[in-house]
């Protein structure tokens, strides 16, 4: 009987939590004013950077997406990275580059593959320009992102910004992204959020200069943002600012995803103070909370439904049915998406027993 009340007790434990700290941040801060003085005349200029490897296949709609923003095109700079591709990637880039001569297109060949942290580090040794926007190469802006996303930096305050992600095509993982964006907006209106998203990361060039970026085994984009709050600056994701993403969805892929995630959580404050330039704000409450829903509570429901099933295997009526309903449950779309993010982060946490450093790969 102990036995079957703790586990139950866990999985009361593992949903209620997240869902406490989803109603709080959907009522107190989500509704309140953005805390941030913003000007829609901001036109600084910006560099954008794309990492490529082998992405023959999207690189020109990726490089048309960038060309039809809503902004000054003689203030953009495109630096397209690439990792070594061994398909014609980089010949691809340069014939629209050619083709497309008022709009400033760099190409930086990696003789190499070395990862998507390297090819980032290398690009950003020739910006210049104010705003330094990160992204992929599967990933498509809408036509106001970045003109919505640079106004938020005419606030010394805000040193970076993401954007709200949704996937092409009506997957079904839209319907998880909606509650990730709410929870993130309202994380950002209260003082930042430690997720941001690769596919539109846009950073204040002169705090790169200042405080460098996480370069520890493991880091990437991923961590960005969370390293540039820890500094004291506002790292937000804007509700104008949206961004779709082509679903690439296998396992492997998202697994490696949450290792990234995992890692920002295990090392990035402890980087930042290392580096002397952590700062203590009201961002530490939002870390708290993040890092036990990312590191603890996965674990805390993997506990939970081995307890019920060895309990129901012993007998137990009561732990029979929780494991029924909690499988009768699965066809709703909001639990079967938790339960497999929650899948996710074990599996990528075990991964990471023998995993060294995360690298870029499709």
């Amino acid at each position: 009987m102990m036995f079957e009340t703790i586990a139950l007790i866990l999985a009361a434990i593992h949903f209620s939590i997240p869902l406490a700290y989803y109603c709080y941040a959907k009522t107190e801060w989500l509704p309140k004013a953005w805390n941030i003085k913003f000007s829609n005349k901001y036109r600084p200029k910006v560099t954008i950077i794309v990492p490529t490897h082998n992405e023959a296949d999207i690189i020109e709609k990726r490089l048309e997406n960038i060309y039809r923003l809503d902004y000054p095109r003689e203030k953009i700079e495109v630096i397209v990275v690439d990792d070594a591709s061994s398909d014609r990637t980089p010949d691809i880039v340069e014939k629209w580059t050619r083709q497309h001569r008022d709009i400033k297109v760099k190409v930086i060949k990696e003789p190499v593959r070395g990862g998507k942290l390297r090819a980032v580090i290398k690009a950003l040794k020739q910006v210049n320009s104010e705003i330094t926007v990160f992204t992929d190469a599967d990933a498509f802006w809408s036509s106001d992102s970045l003109r919505n996303a640079v106004k938020y930096f005419a606030d010394p305050h805000v040193g970076a910004v993401t954007a709200c992600m949704k996937y092409a095509g009506g997957t079904i993982e839209n319907c998880y992204r909606s509650y990730f964006n709410l929870i993130r907006v309202a994380e950002s209106k209260f003082h930042s959020t430690p997720i941001h998203n690769g596919p539109f990361m846009a950073v204040r060039t002169e705090i790169i200069r200042e405080i460098g970026l996480p370069i520890f085994p493991g880091s990437d984009d991923s961590c960005f943002g969370s390293y540039i709050a820890f500094a004291g600056y506002r790292a937000i994701q804007a509700d104008d600012v949206i961004v779709e993403e082509v679903v690439r969805g296998s396992v492997k892929r998202k697994i490696r995803r949450a290792l990234r995630l995992l890692i920002n959580f295990k090392k990035t404050k402890n980087y930042a103070k290392d580096r002397k330039i952590y700062v203590k704000t009201s961002f530490e409450k939002i870390w708290k909370i993040e890092q036990y829903l990312h590191l603890v509570n996965p674990w805390i429901l993997i506990m939970s439904i081995l307890m019920l099933l060895v309990a129901a295997l012993s007998g137990s009526i009561i732990s029979l049915i929780s494991v029924t309903l909690g499988v009768l449950l699965l066809p709703i779309k909001v639990y079967r998406i938790w339960i497999l993010q929650q899948l996710y982060l074990v599996l990528a946490a075990i991964k990471n027993l023998w995993t060294k450093e995360v690298i870029w790969s499709k």
